[in-house]
């Protein structure tokens, strides 16, 4: 395997805006794999707090079992301390021998990228597909790409998926209501929610 694609999260729950995103990024650059990878702590969701991580990972392979190109990889949760980035791209390296790494995330994103650890690194080890929604104002996409180093700029490729207005927050906020999940995220995963009560408190 020459190329592998990551999608990190929290996955709280994972959903099907994720899984079109993933999709369509795997279709669009052709590519073998994509790997999920839950996060153990998110450095920047500290102080927040968020699901064991055993029933974020549970979720995340229910909702990709179906799909032979999508995988989960638990790296991070095994890991001890903060899920950084640029130490899962060398893990992941290492573990594929891979020659390219994508790595999928949000538009908005994109301009937090240097402010992550090793960011001139991590930029330089994968490519990064900054996903954008139809009807996200391209331009404003382009004004945030500006005021990056235009070394960093070849290792960012913007792409609008046909992703769903659908967010982890809002699933949680309506299971807590006792309001309807169905068609949001795969049953499989609102199966889980509902046996484990994991969101009732």
């Amino acid at each position: 395997m020459q190329e592998i694609c990551l999608m990190g999260g929290t996955f709280d729950p994972i959903h099907y805006g994720h899984l079109v995103v993933a999709e369509e990024v795997r279709q669009q650059f052709a590519l073998p794999k994509v790997l999920f990878i839950p996060a153990a702590r998110p450095p920047h969701k500290t102080g927040k707090i968020i699901s064991e991580p055993e029933h974020r990972v549970q979720m995340t392979k229910l909702a990709t079992a179906s799909n032979p190109y999508f995988d989960v990889s638990t790296l991070e949760v095994e890991r001890q301390g903060l899920s950084y980035t640029v130490d899962t791209v060398k893990e992941i390296k290492n573990i594929y021998g891979v020659k390219r790494i994508y790595f999928i995330t949000g538009a908005d994103a994109v301009l937090e990228i240097l402010s992550w650890k090793e960011a001139e690194q991590l930029l330089g080890m994968c490519t990064f597909i900054a996903a954008t929604r139809p009807g996200y104002d391209l331009h404003q996409l382009a004004d945030i790409l500006k005021l990056l180093p235009k070394e960093v700029l070849k290792n960012i490729v913007p792409l609008e998926v046909p992703a769903l207005s659908i967010s982890s927050s809002d699933i949680r906020k309506r299971v807590r209501e006792n309001k309807s999940i169905k068609y949001l995220l795969p049953e499989s995963v609102e199966e889980y929610i509902v046996r484990t009560k994991i969101y009732q408190t």
